[in-house]
């Protein structure tokens, strides 16, 4: 085990000041984009780049960068993650990795002061805007905007379940800029695993070949309002009988594909939603995800092919509304090479892995060329206030990230 640094220790203690902002009961955070305790987090963080001398920007989604300029003109290693979170979740889903982006930046920035040295390439701590997706839809906002895949005046124009628009949202706070945000020359990414490989195998780095393939779909089931009590059986269409039905059918076809199928329906909006009345219709968020395409089209195929026994058995129609999808695609094989050998001179143990959870690297890495890291995850619990990473894997992947963006920022992948 090695022995923690003051600067070691100054993570740690920044980590626990992070956490202090939504935290909850259980021990978990609720921060949600452009929520009260995400804007005061952002705040605080602002401060803290600001601390150690890095310049702080927004561009205008919101995108939040802390600027290391040694270079100037030069492109950046933009390298971060997301500080929102869901309702109830863990402390390190996103914070984790923007906390290690800004520190490593510290570290770096000292390391050069002190040696007199002048990298290639600028480097950019970034927190990215409503990544999760939770408030506003669809995730991975900012970076989506930021690499021209949304429209920034969709984006802006997008609601939360109260009518609230992400400008409307976002505007109060001064945190929309005016510009696109820096130039990226690569970008970088260190995550929780949100899942049980590393832990399973005992080893402390997750090097990011590819993410799997994912389809994401919003369901409108429309039926007939009518009272819950006196309506005959035969005579009811409820569009709430529908939605369930969509559900089980998305459980059913993972159990035909165990192991290289995940689906999942993680939100459901039922109106009126009133104890006395069958609803009328039901909109619900529905996600296919695997490494192998050919099992997400057949998926997709047989999902789709449920929903006309569906329409006739429940009496009601769906509308399918595209959300977003992508393809299984690898992130770059120079940049997981300089991350091994990064990781082999820091005596860390490593691995190949690939993402299921969308990530903001995902985004970046069709734009400039990519690193994606993981540290293990307790028991794979995300999205849960019981999440948790050890003291001792956080800083090793921190040792590991000021590795990369040092090689990055040399300009080791123009060589």
């Amino acid at each position: 085990m090695t022995s923690t640094t003051e600067s070691d220790e100054a993570f740690i203690r920044d980590f626990a000041t992070m956490s202090g902002f939504g935290s909850t009961p259980a021990g978990g955070v609720d921060r949600q984009a452009a929520s009260e305790a995400d804007v005061h987090q952002r705040r605080w963080f602002a401060g803290r780049l600001e601390a150690y001398g890095l310049r702080v920007e927004y561009d205008r989604i919101g995108n939040q960068f802390g600027l290391l300029e040694r270079i100037p003109g030069a492109p950046y290693v933009v390298v971060g993650s997301h500080l929102d979170s869901q309702p109830t979740a863990g402390r390190f889903d996103g914070a984790y990795g923007v906390l290690a982006a800004a520190h490593a930046a510290f570290r770096l920035a000292e390391e050069w002061e002190r040696a007199g040295e002048v990298p290639r390439f600028n480097v950019a701590v970034v927190n990215w805007f409503n990544e999760e997706g939770s408030r506003f839809v669809p995730s991975m906002m900012g970076s989506s905007v930021f690499t021209r895949k949304l429209p920034l005046d969709k984006a802006l124009a997008t609601r939360d379940r109260a009518g609230v628009s992400v400008l409307e949202a976002m505007e109060p706070t001064g945190f929309l800029g005016e510009g696109d945000g820096p130039t990226p020359a690569f970008c970088a990414e260190i995550h929780i695993e949100q899942g049980r490989d590393l832990e399973n195998s005992g080893t402390t780095i997750g090097l990011v070949t590819a993410s799997w393939a994912a389809n994401k779909y919003e369901f409108v089931v429309n039926g007939d309002q009518a009272h819950s009590g006196a309506t005959l059986m035969e005579d009811r269409r409820d569009a709430l009988l529908g939605a369930s039905m969509l559900v089980v059918a998305a459980r059913e076809i993972a159990n035909r594909f165990p192991g290289v199928l995940h689906t999942s329906v993680g939100q459901l909006d039922v109106y009126p939603n009133s104890p006395v009345v069958v609803a009328s219709r039901v909109s619900l968020l529905l996600d296919l995800r695997s490494a192998d395409e050919s099992v997400l089209a057949k998926a997709d195929e047989l999902l789709h092919s449920e929903i006309a026994r569906i329409e006739e058995t429940a009496r009601v129609t769906v509308e399918r509304r595209p959300s977003h999808s992508w393809g299984v695609t690898r992130y770059q094989r120079e940049g997981v090479e300089l991350a091994r050998r990064a990781a082999g001179r820091l005596g860390l143990s490593h691995t190949d892995i690939m993402t299921v959870a969308g990530h903001d690297s995902i985004n970046m890495k069709d734009l400039v060329p990519t690193v994606m890291l993981f540290v293990p995850s307790s028991e794979g619990i995300s999205h849960n206030e019981f999440e948790f990473t050890t003291d001792e894997d956080m800083l090793a992947g921190l040792r590991l990230l000021t590795e990369v963006v040092r090689g990055l920022a040399a300009g080791e992948l123009n060589s």
